[in-house]
């Protein structure tokens, strides 16, 4: 059996379980049978009931550990219900970063008691982590590298590394400092077990890895461990002092939820947002986008309303009026993902916005044109009036081109706001292809017609 199908049979095994109230069977597997992420992804599934339920059936030693593997909304509901001193004992052991991360999604007033009764060593490397954004280099940084200095040889570092109980997690370099803590380069782990006993750090380092600035933005960490297949990597202050380091799962974390937010907020949700929330919650988040939507929808029925006589007079337009819409809106939608992605993977600056521009225009263009000549020889047929024909071919091939306008541009007008395109570009590109199909469709007809 392989590890994937031995992972959901104890899964299906501990939702049977469940179901059937077996409380020593849920406890033992729970804190036995599953790893920290599998339990954290059984919680998560789980509606509020049956989540209160396992979270109760947990070990203390394993709260902390399924805890930094929670979304933020299950993790937000579970830590408030607790006070500071049970949280101390629940993240105890935690990696100063994922500790951070927990401390974030705490009210200020807990977060500062939760601070004050810590000792001194943890508190001093939590401050310095919660002193920057959540989604730069210093937010991602956890404190625990290892490092050594240029002037010793590869014994003394093998000597010092054996003092060690354990190396941290995804340690496959270690750091080279100067004596004030300043970056020097990196000496790899395969290098440092292959070389001369007696050879100096300095002579065996690797001096062309740049660190990473402690306010560069996590999706630029994200793209350069791609680029250089990092497994971790040193960030520095803006004095070029060693503050600490990125690992490669934290880079996983990053391109997770850039994936999530760009789904979610492509139907204004929050990438974060619990599946089995509570209804009152859900329904307040997505009162919101659903209220924006209305009003737009207002706008687009007032075009309409702009050619109730042409309407009235012939009522083809009234059957064939959504297929314009239709077609500029997914015209739209596909050219605005292109460009969320493309600037998402940071592929699309001003200085090549303007030839794809030109391509989705002229893509617009062709399509525009194959689909109209399509459409307007169905409608033709169907109401065996030409004029009703050349009146959609035309507004389909106006409504193609203004998606495409929109989909390219409105991206980068959001952006230069500091809105966010997924979040508002398709309730804005889905009004823009209405208002255009709509009074180019019905404009065209009144023309035609009057």
């Amino acid at each position: 059996m392989s590890s994937q199908q031995d992972k959901q049979s104890r899964l299906d095994m501990l939702g049977s379980a469940l179901d059937k109230r077996e409380l020593r069977q849920l406890r033992y597997m729970l804190n036995k049978g599953l790893r920290p992420v599998e339990a954290a992804k059984l919680l998560e599934k789980s509606p509020p009931k049956e989540r209160e339920l396992l979270w109760n059936l947990l070990n203390q030693e394993n709260e902390g550990k399924i805890l930094q593997h929670l979304g933020d909304d299950v993790q937000t509901a579970i830590l408030s219900r607790m006070d500071a001193n049970e949280l101390l004992v629940v993240t105890e052991g935690l990696d100063s970063d994922d500790m951070a991360d927990i401390l974030q999604q705490l009210p200020e007033t807990v977060m500062k008691e939760l601070l004050r009764i810590m000792d001194k060593q943890n508190r001093k490397r939590v401050e310095k982590l919660l002193s920057y954004p959540e989604d730069t280099a210093g937010g991602l940084m956890n404190t625990d590298a290892v490092t050594v200095r240029p002037d010793i040889n590869v014994e003394t570092v093998l000597r010092y590394l054996r003092r060690h109980t354990e190396l941290p997690q995804s340690t496959d370099s270690l750091f080279v400092v100067s004596r004030k803590d300043s970056f020097i380069g990196i000496l790899p782990l395969s290098r440092l077990l292959t070389s001369d006993p007696l050879v100096m750090v300095r002579e065996i380092m690797q001096t062309d890895l740049a660190p990473i600035p402690a306010d560069q933005p996590a999706q630029e960490v994200a793209r350069l461990f791609e680029d250089q297949d990092l497994v971790s990597a040193p960030v520095v202050d803006e004095h070029g002092k060693l503050l600490g380091r990125v690992t490669i799962d934290d880079v996983v974390d990053v391109i997770r939820e850039d994936a999530d937010h760009s789904l979610m907020s492509m139907a204004g949700l929050d990438e974060d947002e619990d599946t089995f929330a509570p209804a009152i919650r859900t329904t307040r988040r997505r009162a919101v986008w659903l209220g924006i939507n209305l009003i737009t929808a207002f706008i687009a029925s007032a075009v309409i309303g702009l050619f109730e006589d042409t309407l009235e007079q012939v009522v083809a337009l009234a059957v064939l009026m959504p297929i314009v819409a239709s077609m500029g809106g997914i015209a739209g939608s596909q050219t605005l993902t292109l460009v969320i992605r493309g600037q998402a993977l940071g592929q699309i600056e001003r200085s090549n916005i303007g030839w794809l521009f030109n391509r989705e225009l002229i893509s617009g263009a062709l399509n525009g044109t194959l689909w109209a000549l399509i459409v307007a020889a169905v409608a033709v047929v169907w109401f065996n009036d030409l004029t009703v024909g050349i009146v959609i071919a035309l507004a389909i091939v106006i409504n193609l081109l203004a998606g495409a306008m929109a989909g390219t541009l409105l991206p980068m007008i959001l952006k230069s706001a500091g809105i966010d395109p997924a979040l508002a570009g398709s309730v804005l590109l889905t009004t823009i292809t209405d208002v255009v199909g709509f009074f180019a469709f019905l404009g065209l007809a009144t023309l035609f017609y009057g």
